[in-house]
């Protein structure tokens, strides 16, 4: 058998998928793959100074240099 990889782009449609691979009896398993909390945290760090205003404009002129 081959295996298949469900992408749906909202929760009803993942609703939708789960309950029609119950009613035809088909296994599936769930699987989760968290960010690292690292990382996320760093990401939110960042939105949170670009919204108080702490970060560098640099301008094109001068990005290599």
């Amino acid at each position: 058998m081959e295996t298949l990889i469900v992408h749906p782009e909202n929760k009803a449609q993942l609703n939708a998928v789960k309950q029609v691979l119950k009613a035809m009896k088909i296994s599936f398993e769930k699987k989760e793959k968290p960010y690292n909390p690292e990382f996320v945290e760093k990401i939110l760090q960042g939105d949170k100074d670009f919204k108080e205003g702490n970060f560098t404009k640099v301008d094109l002129d001068n990005l290599w240099k």
